[in-house]
């Protein structure tokens, strides 16, 4: 008798400039038996994040690139359905990072059982999960904001700096400004996420639009863009000002934007440090502990952009890169 068979989605080559769905391919393949320890998990929903792009290239990261022709990974969510694992029972719910696929087989110590009586499911992906832990990780620690402080953030209408915009206020902060791409995701920011003031880079003239929305500057940035974001804030930023560097968007295509004023930065003595939430893990759980009240009584609010079926996750991915999403961007397994 032969295995169940389940779909995953391979890299099929490495693209050259922005991606396509030519990329991907839909593999289907028969399941592994379980081996002593493992887990098997249905997948029911899947993250797909900016920095997966970098993956797809093949060059040395802070993370292993994707393998041609072998499934793509991610952040995901399931239940349990078969298990040989003392530490994970069936019915569990677990996250786990191996996502873009159908099933998961898995050894069950890398696999995070999750309370779905706290929060559903798909919130561990998002405003529970590694984005809202980069928000609080890079707005307590990284570039810790100070009551009083004049906050700005890039990418503010995205899994990241939707939940950093609210959680800078929760820390303190006098004005919260945002910065977004269109009407709609600015308008999100001020009526959905609580943000001072928007700014919508495609409408040109980005500096001006901060020194409307700062006149007297800024005290700490989240930069999750690069290229011309990170040089209008630290033209605007204040001596002793504090940068935390979690992803450079503009810059993933190969389109390398030079930053020309790096100096400013260091006569007003400002802090610019890179982070990697990977080394915040250890404050996933007190991270959760505070953010699950907030999301229960509603001061923290989230937004899910969903796209339905494994079949669309090249469409969601492409959708993230190109700025399509308002809040978490997730892909819903049928």
């Amino acid at each position: 008798m032969s295995n169940p068979t389940t779909r995953e989605f391979h890299l099929a080559a490495r693209p050259s400039g922005a991606p396509t769905a030519r990329n991907f391919a839909l593999v289907e393949r028969a399941l592994p038996e379980l081996a002593d320890g493992q887990i098997l998990v249905r997948n029911t929903w899947m993250s797909v994040d900016p920095y997966m792009r970098g993956r797809m290239d093949d060059r040395p990261s802070y993370i292993p690139p994707f393998q041609l022709n072998e499934p793509l990974e991610g952040a995901a969510v399931g239940k349990v359905i078969a298990s040989r694992s003392e530490r994970i029972p069936v019915g569990a719910s677990v996250t786990h990072f191996l996502g873009w696929r159908e099933h998961a087989v898995l050894d069950a110590a890398a696999a995070t059982p999750v309370d779905t009586t706290l929060a559903a499911a798909e919130h561990y992906l998002g405003a529970l999960g590694t984005t809202g832990l980069t928000a609080y990780a890079a707005l307590t620690e990284v570039a810790p904001v100070r009551p009083g402080d004049v906050v700005f953030i890039s990418a503010a209408a995205g899994a990241v700096g939707s939940v950093a915009g609210q959680l800078a206020r929760k820390f303190g902060a006098s004005r919260v400004i945002g910065s977004a791409g269109g009407p709609v995701k600015t308008a999100a920011l001020l009526d959905k996420f609580g943000f001072d003031a928007a700014l919508d880079h495609r409408a040109g003239d980005l500096a001006g639009q901060l020194t409307t929305a700062a006149p007297d500057g800024i005290d700490v940035y989240l930069d999750s863009v690069g290229g011309e974001h990170l040089r209008v804030a630290i033209d605007a930023i204040r001596p002793h000002g504090r940068i935390a560097m979690v992803g450079a968007i503009a810059e993933y295509n190969g389109d390398a934007q030079a930053v020309p004023n790096l100096f400013h930065a260091a006569k007003r003595e400002v802090t610019l440090r890179g982070m990697l939430v990977s080394s915040y893990f250890p404050k996933f759980a007190d991270y959760i502990a505070q953010a699950a009240p907030w999301l229960a009584d509603g001061s923290l609010r989230t937004e899910h952009t969903v796209y339905t079926g494994l079949e669309q996750a090249p469409a969601a991915f492409l959708g993230v890169l190109s700025g399509a999403n308002v809040g978490k961007m997730l892909v819903q397994l049928t």
